[in-house]
C-alpha cells in the first residue's frame, strides 16, 4: 500500500517531520512493505519557514535591516543557491513580535525591513521570492517595503515622505524611476490567507489597526490614507486595489506587493503544497494521513488539512486525520471530506501530559489505523 503522510505541526509538541516519522513507525508495524511518502506541510503561519527550508533546499541568510521603528536588527530569510528561490517572512523584519506592547503604533511603523530582505535576495540572484505576510506591525500600504526597493513617495511639494502609516494621506505622486532593475525578472508569490479589501470597514485599518496600536481616530486617518494611495495607484498603474481580494492583508502589503512587485496573491497552504510537489506525490496513493494539534470547525478555513483534502478529493484518495484533539461532529467530518478521524490522546490526561506523550500516542494511533485496513 502507498501512504502519503502530510501533516501540519502539533504546536509545542511535534514538528511535521516528527509526525511523519511517528506515523511511519506505526504503519510499518502492520504493513512492513508499505510505500511511505513524507510531505510535511504548513499554511503560511508559524513554523512555515522550517518546512519551506526543507523543500527549497535553502540556507538561512541573516541581514541587518530596519525593524518597524527604523532600528537596526538582524533578520533572517531562506535562500537556495540551487533553486534560486527565497522564502521571506515579513514578521522577521516588520512584525509585531519585534516590538514591546507599548511600542505598537502603526501610524509610525514601516515595512522597510521587509523590503531590505527582498533587496538582498534580488542581489543574490533570486528568480522567485515567496513572501509570507502574517504578523505585521504595520499599516503603510507597503510603502516601506517598496521604498527599500527604489520607489519614492512624494508629497505635493515633491518632497520624499518617510514610508510610514501616517504619511499615506500625504502621498501625491510615486516615483518609480529608480526601482530595482531585477523586479521585472523575479516571480513574487505572496502568501495571503485573508480576503480583506485595501480600505473600508472590512479593510486593513478598520479590521487590524487596533491590534497594531491605532486609536479610533487614527484608524479613520489610516483608512483615508489607504484610500488616497489606492486612488493614486489606480490612476498611475491602472489597478483598482479595492477589487483585489486580500489587498488589505498586512496593513496593505498584500496590495502593495501586487502592484509594486508584480506579485501574485495566493494562499500559504497552496504555496507550501506547490513547494512540496504535493499533487504529484499523492498520485496512486491508497491513503493520505494528515493531522494537526486541534481539529475543529475552523480547520477547513485555509488550514493545512483543508489543502490536503482539496488535493485528495480531486484524485478520489481517502484522507485520515490523526489529531491531538477533535471537536467536530460526524456531520462536519463528512462535510469536510475526511474518511477517518481520531484523537490520538489515550486515557485521561492533562494538556501538558498529552503533549509530552504525543509521539507515543501518535505511533499507537497509526498502528491501530493501519490494523483497520488489513
Amino acid at each position: 500500500m502507498k501512504f502519503v503522510i502530510a501533516p501540519d505541526k502539533f504546536k509545542g509538541s511535534l514538528t511535521g517531520f516528527e509526525f511523519c516519522d511517528a506515523v511511519e513507525e506505526g504503519i510499518k508495524m502492520v504493513f512492513k512493505d508499505a510505500e511511505i511518502i513524507k510531505r510535511p506541510l504548513a499554511d503560511g503561519g508559524d513554523g512555515t519557514m522550517e518546512v519551506a527550508k526543507h523543500y527549497i533546499k535553502g540556507e538561512t541568510v541573516t541581514v541587518t535591516v530596519n525593524d518597524p521603528l527604523f532600528r537596526p536588527i538582524n533578520a533572517s530569510y531562506l535562500y537556495s543557491d540551487e533553486t534560486k528561490i527565497a522564502y521571506i517572512e515579513m514578521a522577521e523584519a516588520s512584525g509585531l513580535k519585534l516590538l514591546n506592547v507599548d511600542e505598537f503604533n502603526c501610524m509610525e511603523t514601516t515595512t522597510s525591513g521587509t523590503g531590505e530582505l527582498i533587496y538582498d535576495a534580488l542581489e543574490k540572484g533570486a528568480i522567485e521570492i515567496i513572501l509570507g505576510i502574517g504578523g505585521s506591525a504595520t499599516n503603510d500600504g507597503g510603502m516601506g517595503m517598496t521604498n527599500a526597493l527604489g520607489y519614492r513617495f512624494l508629497d505635493d511639494n515633491d518632497q520624499e515622505l518617510s514610508p510610514i502609516g501616517k504619511n499615506l494621506s500625504k502621498v501625491k505622486t510615486i516615483d518609480d524611476s529608480n526601482r530595482h532593475n531585477r523586479l521585472d525578472e523575479v516571480k513574487v508569490k505572496i502568501a495571503c490567507d485573508v480576503t480583506n479589501p485595501f480600505y473600508g470597514l472590512q479593510g486593513a485599518a478598520y479590521i487590524y489597526g487596533a491590534q497594531k496600536g491605532a486609536s479610533e481616530n487614527e484608524i479613520i486617518y489610516l483608512n483615508q490614507g489607504l484610500c488616497n494611495l489606492a486612488e493614486i495607484i489606480k490612476n498611475r498603474y491602472k489597478i483598482d486595489l479595492q477589487k483585489v481580494s486580500g489587498a488589505g492583508a498586512a496593513g496593505g502589503v498584500g496590495g502593495g506587493a501586487l502592484v509594486f512587485l508584480n506579485g501574485e496573491l495566493t494562499s500559504g497552504n497552496n504555496l507550501v503544497k506547490e513547494l512540496a510537489d504535493f499533487d504529484n506525490a499523492i498520485k496512486d496513493a491508497d491513503w493520505i494521513i494528515t493531522g494537526e494539534g486541534q481539529l475543529d470547525e475552523q480547520t477547513l478555513s485555509g488550514k493545512t488539512i483543508d489543502g490536503v483534502v482539496t488535493s485528495a478529493s480531486s484524485k478520489n484518495i481517502p484522507v485520515a486525520a490523526l489529531c491531538g484533539s477533535v471537536s467536530i461532529s460526524v456531520a462536519q467530518q463528512k462535510k469536510f471530506g475526511l474518511a477517518y478521524v481520531s484523537s490520538i490522546v489515550r486515557g485521561i490526561s492533562t494538556l501538558s501530559e498529552a503533549m509530552a506523550n504525543s509521539r507515543e500516542n501518535l505511533v499507537n494511533a497509526s498502528y491501530n489505523f493501519a490494523n483497520l485496513l488489513k
